[in-house]
């Protein structure tokens, strides 16, 4: 019993030794720590930018968000799904083809191919995959023996839009929101309401360049009085567009094409993300008492604790669901979630630690309270 009590002791010894390595980092390195949260970011950027040229699109996107036709088939015959992707790729070279496979309690009870078959020629086009399907599948299909969804691709493409200006209304009622709560004085409150619900009326008229450039002219003006009167909501926005980007990025690295559900994720993300940064400028700036470090730990238990709660409950609907639809959402924010651990807890931390640097330099003098 005393030995092994003597060998516990240089176990936990050792561990202590390594956490206290890490706290002294995190607390004496925190502006060097600032790098790797924004390189992070730049390289996200850099990746949608190549996407961007490179298709012509930041994200990749399935049928149901630019156009096409869906056929599922109903069968219990195993299916290699790469096999037959490839052949019916072959056939269809111009296309973007894609194919899953259907599960229910584990058992395999049918396949689903999607193809971005334009509005020209789409009847001819429908026969021929249909025919090309059966071949690979060694089955004669007839009308009973599937299904068609078709997406036109300016519906698709319209929906797309519309899901992305709903995401930026979504940050500009944020950045109200968040200066209502932390912004110094009702004037400038004032003035970011207003033009915050500008930039969102303005997005959703959609009256062509005019009103895309006032919206982006409204959104220069916010981050400018952010940048001047509220360092620290500042640093809740950009640390919720860096979860954004950076996740949009290892999804196109991850070869995703996102459908309906994804964009339902990245919008489940922002409320995420905001979560985790409100609880620590609360805690750090509201609350009295202790060290500006002992506040910061005090947030990050709770944090932590909320985020790992979610990253678990989601790893076990990963791993146990047989939808597709399930998977995605569950794989955007699982990536979310572990890229918004860095941009909170580094991040943001980083810069609230120099916005209160600043501020306790600059106490006494006649500069006016800001949050």
């Amino acid at each position: 019993m005393e030995n092994n009590e003597v060998d516990a002791k240089p176990k936990f010894s050792g561990i202590k030794s390594i956490i206290s390595g890490i706290k002294k980092i995190y607390e004496g390195q925190y502006k060097k720590l600032l790098i790797i949260p924004f390189s992070l970011l730049l390289t996200a950027i850099l990746l949608i930018g190549f996407q961007f040229a490179a298709t012509g699109d930041f994200i990749n996107r399935d049928v149901s968000l630019k156009g096409g036709i869906t056929v599922t088939i109903p069968t219990s015959q195993e299916i290699d799904i790469l096999q037959l992707k490839e052949t019916i790729s072959s056939k269809f070279p111009e296309n973007d083809v894609s194919t899953k496979s259907l599960s229910q309690f584990g058992a395999h009870v049918g396949v689903i191919v999607e193809v971005d078959i334009g509005e020209e020629n789409r009847e001819e086009q429908i026969g021929a995959l249909i025919e090309e399907i059966g071949r690979a599948l060694n089955l004669k299909l007839t009308a009973k023996d599937y299904s068609i969804e078709i997406v036109g691709s300016s519906l698709g493409a319209s929906f797309f839009r519309e899901v992305i200006r709903a995401l930026l209304i979504a940050f500009f009622l944020m950045g109200a929101i968040i200066f209502l709560y932390f912004g110094p004085g009702w004037k400038l409150k004032l003035i970011v309401g207003l033009l915050s619900i500008f930039g969102s009326i303005l997005i959703v008229a959609n009256k062509g360049l005019l009103s895309d450039t006032a919206a982006f002219l409204s959104g220069i003006i916010l981050i400018y009085i952010f940048l001047k009167w509220s360092i620290p909501s500042f640093a809740v926005i950009l640390s919720t567009f860096s979860d954004i980007i950076i996740t949009v990025s290892i999804v196109n690295l991850l070869g995703m094409k996102l459908s309906i559900a994804g964009i339902a994720a990245f919008l489940m993300l922002i409320g995420y993300s905001v979560d985790t940064n409100i609880l620590l400028l609360i805690r750090v700036l509201k609350r009295k008492g202790g060290t500006e470090m002992e506040r910061i730990y005090g947030a990050f238990k709770t944090g932590i604790t909320m985020s790992l709660t979610t990253i678990t409950a989601l790893s076990a609907a990963l791993i146990f669901t047989q939808s597709e639809v399930i998977k995605q959402i569950m794989i955007i924010l699982l990536i979310g979630l572990t890229v918004d651990l860095i941009n909170t807890w580094i991040q943001n931390a980083g810069i609230l630690r120099l916005y209160l640097e600043r501020k306790a330099k600059t106490q006494g003098g006649n500069v006016p309270e800001r949050y």
